[in-house]
């Protein structure tokens, strides 16, 4: 996937969005039709030649290595969500999502184990997206957030209105607080606080 709608991946989650091929804007096809640009996926750039400006390219379907030669070269290789070094986090019903391939983990798992609840780490644009969507599919949802509100570029005031709004969907949060570890009991998750625990099916990091 090399080019996809970021802020529709959660409302493919909640089933707003109906189709997978709706989340995908470009293909390599149509970005060489319309920009001209050669997108190679499934490739892997393993070596850099500064003094002759070359990389060093595999096809990881194939397993082909060729050389590229540039004028200039952009590194831009993406990114990871953070996972805070917490106990438990590496647990298969902890999610995290950024990208197409995580945005179905989630899907499948709610379609197939049928979670009858939710704890959504982080008040953030994506956490507070993923929460209502998570409710759209059914599921009982709470929200984890550090600070002290959500949406933490919104002042206290308007926050507050966002806090209402969230509460009256039926969306828990608990604010000011943090997690410590997230233990596995059974088919359960206990989310350990600073302050307290949740008991859940699942959670979703979004720090």
């Amino acid at each position: 996937f090399i080019s996809f709608a970021n802020c529709g991946l959660p409302y493919y989650i909640g089933g707003e969005i109906k189709e997978k091929s709706e989340l995908t804007l470009q293909t390599p096809e149509s970005f060489r039709a319309r920009f001209n640009v050669d997108v190679r996926n499934f490739t892997e750039v393993i070596s850099i030649n500064k003094s002759e400006k070359t990389v060093t390219a595999i096809n990881l379907k194939t397993g082909r290595q060729y050389r590229e030669s540039y004028d200039k070269l952009i590194l831009s290789m993406g990114a990871e969500p953070i996972k805070p070094p917490i106990k438990g986090i590496d647990s298969d019903r902890v999610f995290t999502l950024r990208n197409i391939p995580d945005t179905l983990r989630i899907k499948n798992h709610i379609d197939k184990k049928s979670p009858n609840s939710a704890v959504v780490v982080g008040g953030g644009y994506i956490g507070v997206e993923m929460a209502e969507n998570l409710k759209l599919a059914g599921l009982d949802v709470t929200i984890v957030e550090l600070a002290d509100h959500l949406i933490g570029p919104l002042d206290i005031e308007m926050a507050s209105e966002v806090h209402r709004y969230i509460r009256r969907k039926g969306v828990e949060l608990v604010l000011s607080n943090s997690v410590k570890e997230i233990e596995e009991v059974g088919d359960k998750l206990i989310v350990k606080l600073n302050d307290g625990s949740i008991e859940t099916d699942m959670v979703v990091m979004a720090v």
